[in-house]
């Protein structure tokens, strides 16, 4: 068994040095999670017309927001898995999900009753969501430990900056041609994408690189007896047991590992408040500083102002001193990626109770924006750390992992979207993002308790170590 498998492992052209390979799939998969995230948000500026259009409320027209978000939590439960199936490997659930999304987006932009334009809506981000969680895993097929931060950056950026970005790609056109356009805005990002994603995007899954060439190898030379390791491993495996394994097991990883359960928990926090964004910016600024609607999408600019900032901090950090240190060092405990979100933790509550307390209509708007922006700068970080820990810490179930975290931050973010509202009505714009603040202190202890644990297993095989090493010399003495 070891001899067929042999000769295939020794010459699999791994993704890792293959630099032409990784520098497109990155660009690929970026613009591919741009396009999908900035289409849940590029609906926002079309709500009311929504609203007069299908005669609905406001809460029922942000419906069209909340189940995209909740669709793309929902989709990687399927794809994830799929992707870690050496058969299917990363492409095939890619590319089979995105066009159907991007037939999806006919019917959408046509649709003429609201039950069906809010179903359209929701199997939009259903079929949109490969690229949220195999996204991440597709950096981890191609980046080493020490790249593999600087991979995840981009596709980070994309992920984080595309809502910020569809209001302002769609609410002039809106204006002008009417809600539907909205809808064909996110075809026209997205065919053109899907076309260089079926002549260009390389697989990166290494077992379905070797899969492949097993195949390739028995037609070439007749010899049945060439097999990959995958293909003999999962011989003795049921696909339904390997899918169920693939869905079960990051739910057993979060049971037992709080690092991971409190990583989601705050990821999903913080994405939440995000979302809350797009009903609190309409209920502040054109009450208050006399704002119309092309002028608050433009202000979500800030966001993407506070992730370029987000992005020029974490790769100075990397290339100053992650990098040194792990080309210096070798692999450290995963843990050892963390210390940028130990400072940037504190960064979103500071922000918020900047514009909870500036958008009184006397302190200028630029006030409040740039709580915005150190708000969405420090929230890149952290992302970006939760995220490449989440990649180290269980790569064999990395896909699954990722879809587990992108589950529960959907499923956060669609209950923000839908309650957010009611509450600063309620509460008022300062008290309840003054509410939200006080929430995200949690992330500081999320984050500093993933740096207790890695503390105290330090200081377990520490302990360990000189037990081991007094007992030894001991042995030798006698």
């Amino acid at each position: 068994m070891e001899e067929k498998t042999r000769y295939l492992s020794d010459m699999v052209q791994s993704p890792h040095i293959l630099p032409l390979h990784a520098t497109l799939c990155l660009t690929l998969d970026s613009l591919y999670t741009f396009a999908i995230y900035s289409g849940s948000s590029i609906y926002v500026p079309a709500e009311p017309q929504v609203m007069e259009y299908f005669q609905v409320s406001q809460t029922k027209a942000s419906l069209g927001l909340a189940l995209y978000v909740l669709g793309y939590g929902l989709g990687p439960l399927l794809f994830s898995p799929l992707s870690e199936v050496p058969l299917y490997g990363r492409n095939i659930p890619y590319i089979t999900s995105f066009v159907i999304f991007v037939i999806l987006c006919v019917p959408t932009a046509l649709v003429d009753n609201y039950a069906g334009f809010m179903v359209l809506r929701l199997l939009q981000g259903f079929f949109g969501s490969p690229c949220l969680a195999s996204g991440g895993a597709s950096m981890g097929d191609m980046y080493s430990d020490i790249y593999l931060p600087l991979g995840l950056t981009s596709w980070v950026a994309a992920a984080y900056g595309g809502p910020a970005l569809g209001p302002v790609l769609s609410v002039f056109s809106i204006a002008k041609k009417g809600w539907r356009w909205a809808m064909w805005e996110i075809l026209w990002m997205s065919a053109p994408i899907l076309i260089l994603m079926v002549l260009c995007l390389p697989e990166t899954s290494a077992d379905n690189i070797l899969l492949r060439r097993a195949q390739r190898l028995r037609r070439v030379t007749g010899n049945t007896n060439l097999f990959s390791k995958s293909e003999i491993t999962q011989n003795r495996q049921k696909f339904s047991n390997m899918l169920l394994d693939s869905l079960v097991k990051p739910v057993e990883i979060m049971v037992k590992d709080p690092a991971i359960l409190f990583a989601n928990v705050y990821t999903s926090l913080v994405y939440g408040i995000y979302y809350s964004f797009f009903e609190a910016f309409p209920l502040v600024y054109p009450a208050k500083y006399g704002f119309d609607a092309k002028d608050v999408a433009l202000l979500f600019i800030s966001i993407i102002i506070g992730c370029a900032v987000g992005v020029v901090v974490y790769t100075v950090y990397l290339y100053t001193s992650l990098m040194p240190d792990l080309k210096a060092n070798g692999r450290r405990p995963h843990e050892h990626r963390l210390p940028p979100a130990l400072f940037a933790s504190f960064g979103p509550t500071i922000g918020l109770f900047i514009f909870a307390w500036t958008t009184n209509g006397n302190i200028h708007w630029a006030v409040s924006a740039l709580g915005i922006v150190l708000y969405a700068g420090s929230v890149f970080v952290v992302l970006q750390c939760v995220l490449v820990y989440l990649s180290l810490a269980y790569p064999k179930y990395e896909a699954s992992l990722f879809a587990g975290n992108d589950l529960s931050r959907s499923g956060v973010a669609f209950a923000f979207i839908l309650f957010s509202r009611f509450m600063f009505i309620d509460l008022g714009i300062d008290k309840g993002v003054t509410l939200l603040a006080g929430l995200s202190v949690l992330g500081i202890v999320s984050v500093l308790d993933l740096d207790l644990q890695s503390m105290a297993k330090q200081s377990v095989a520490m302990t360990f170590g000189l037990t081991f090493g007094f007992a030894f010399e001991m042995f030798q003495g006698r």
